[in-house]
């Protein structure tokens, strides 16, 4: 298979072209339609920090991006979204793909902003617990059906 320039760029982690490929993995692991760019860019940072730091890591890393990039056929840019779970899902049992995923959750869902995108109110470290925070207001949830053993009617 003829090497791309979309492959060829993404063989270096400080590449423009690998943290745009490693962007498109992460909102291929973690599809968030309404999310900006800067939440997929700050956990691919912090992605790329830890390689830095880490020599086998970094290699990984590189040679990772260098697979999802001819998996699917095609350069992952080229794929549509359907294609791109695909190669996901052939390479979800990988050191990369294990790593990068690890990675994602943390680095993705623990900043402020994407809390503020998900409806979630931040920890709550003051003692009262989320009682008092506004708990029952989760407007997007269907009302709870609460059985009760000793009734024969639903309590709502």
């Amino acid at each position: 298979m003829a090497t791309t320039e979309s492959t060829a760029g993404a063989t270096s982690l400080t590449s423009p072209a690998s943290r745009t490929l490693l962007k498109d993995v992460a909102r291929a692991m973690f599809p968030h339609p309404s999310f900006p760019d800067a939440p997929y860019e700050h956990a691919v940072g912090t992605i790329l920090a830890a390689a830095e730091a880490d020599v086998r890591l970094r290699a990984q890393l590189e040679q990772g991006l260098r697979d999802v990039d001819v998996v699917g056929g095609a350069p992952f840019a080229e794929l549509d979204d359907a294609a791109r779970l695909d190669v996901l899902r052939s390479i979800e049992g990988t050191a990369f793909f294990e790593h990068v995923r690890t990675r994602l959750v943390t680095g993705l869902y623990d900043q402020a902003p994407v809390w503020d995108l998900l409806g979630y109110q931040g920890p709550c470290p003051d003692g009262d617990g989320y009682l008092k925070r506004g708990f029952a207001d989760l407007d997007w949830l269907p009302d709870p059906q609460v059985e009760d053993p000793h009734r024969d009617e639903i309590v709502r």
